[in-house]
């Protein structure tokens, strides 16, 4: 059986295209990369986060043993992070109660409601992304 040379290179370009596909795997986030970093939420289902003078850039700080703490735009929080399967929670979540108006109340409200549930976890260098059913939060590590 004789192979024309359009033969031959269609079935190369398709073993380099298929080795190619096969080798992008997401390698899984483990509780490690979380740690020891402070992560500044930046979007919220696609949509730029605000900040000014009275809202404090809301943040995600996860310490040595998975102690989750942080502001989710006028409120601290604080709890326990777990991290099972590439997915993330904080369990036992605890926040202060102070009065927050306008679009802070609303942000403030998706992202109490997201770290307390089970969100899909993805992390490309320095962007972490946490993603359940309703929302995406996105989150940029503080330099």
């Amino acid at each position: 059986m004789k192979l024309s040379s359009k033969s031959l290179l269609a079935a190369t370009v398709s073993a380099i295209v298929l080795a190619g596909c096969a080798s992008h795997k997401e390698k899984p986030v483990t509780s490690e990369d979380l740690q020891s970093h402070r992560w500044e939420l930046v979007k919220i289902d696609d949509k730029a986060v605000k900040t000014d003078a009275q809202s404090p850039t809301p943040f995600l700080q996860i310490g040595d043993k998975m102690t989750a703490s942080g502001n989710a735009g006028c409120n601290n929080f604080f709890g326990q992070g777990l991290v099972e399967d590439s997915k993330f929670r904080i369990e036992k979540l605890a926040l202060t109660m102070k009065l927050c108006l306008g679009d802070v109340m609303d942000s403030e409200t998706i992202v109490q409601q997201s770290l307390s549930e089970w969100n899909k976890l993805s992390l490309n260098k320095n962007t972490l992304t946490l993603k359940n059913s309703a929302h995406t939060l996105t989150y940029k590590m503080a330099k």
